[in-house]
């Protein structure tokens, strides 16, 4: 794939290679990243891990299908996503997220098109990794709604990996459209842990077993190390934009962290029922 071509190459790209910061400042970077380039500065191309794990809840999630015990006893951070879907437990080593964020008025206004155009670098780095990666054609039923890796699978945003047993996911991806801006962000899963993952959860009526035959990563298909995955992910988002290494201001960075104490780290935020009320 020639990135330089892209449709996007034309525009300032930072690419801020991966990081590692705990859920809230993630969830609060894209945010801020997102008032940068609606403000005219940089669009930008991030790559990160959480650190400690963290379950991301999606934004219309209930927090009673959180267990809130076992993440508070194993050291799981949880914070709540502004986008859609179910909830992502991100282990450290097992996930690699990224998140492009430019203009509104720069990307298509329909969402399917929207994310064929931003998924491309993330396909791309898969097809680096030998992992025939693709979206997802034809839904599977949901197991468990509450988790984002089980739930029916959705053509436009859905990435997987097809197999005589069905196609199971190995990347999730959402969209935020604010008014001036759109923050796409997305999880590859390099490593899966599905005793992990479904621990999070206060009833998930799945096992382990069941959970692999719906979800893969990047490891069962390529002898690539996380390390060099990461900068598969890194290579092809930097050659889709034309994006020059960068890094985050002084001033975003301070804004990031009140911002992750005032939103992403509450209770208000993450505990809050669908309805809008926090849980009791």
């Amino acid at each position: 794939m020639d990135g330089s071509d892209g449709p996007l190459a034309d525009r300032e790209w930072r690419l801020i290679r991966e990081e590692r910061w705990p859920g809230p400042m993630n969830m609060a970077l894209d945010e801020i990243a997102a008032e940068t380039a609606a403000a005219g500065g940089p669009r930008t191309l991030r790559v990160y891990r959480w650190d400690p794990g963290t379950l991301s809840l999606g934004y219309h999630q209930d927090p009673d299908t959180v267990d809130w015990e076992r993440c508070d006893r194993d050291g799981i951070t949880v914070t709540r996503r502004p986008t859609g879907g179910g909830g992502i437990y991100h282990d450290s080593h097992g996930d690699v997220s990224y998140t492009i964020v430019a203009p509104d008025d720069e990307l298509p206004g329909d969402l399917v098109e929207s994310y064929r155009l931003l998924c491309a670098p993330i396909l791309d780095a898969f097809d680096r990794l030998g992992v025939p990666a693709t979206f997802a054609e034809t839904g599977r039923p949901a197991l468990y709604d509450p988790a984002c890796y089980l739930r029916e699978l959705h053509p436009a945003h859905d990435v997987v990996v097809p197999g005589s047993a069905g196609p199971r996911k190995v990347s999730g991806n959402a969209q935020h459209r604010r008014t001036d801006a759109v923050v796409q962000h997305g999880s590859l899963t390099y490593a899966v842990r599905p005793e992990r993952h479904l621990a999070v959860f206060a009833d998930p009526g799945v096992d382990a077993a069941t959970f692999r035959e719906r979800v893969t990563g990047i490891e069962e298909h390529s002898a690539a190390t996380r390390e060099e995955a990461v900068a598969a992910v890194e290579a092809a988002l930097r050659e889709w934009a034309d994006a020059e290494a960068g890094s985050w201001t002084d001033d975003e960075l301070a804004r990031a962290r009140e911002r992750a104490a005032e939103k992403y780290a509450s209770d208000e935020w993450t505990r809050r029922r669908p309805g809008g009320d926090r849980r009791d």
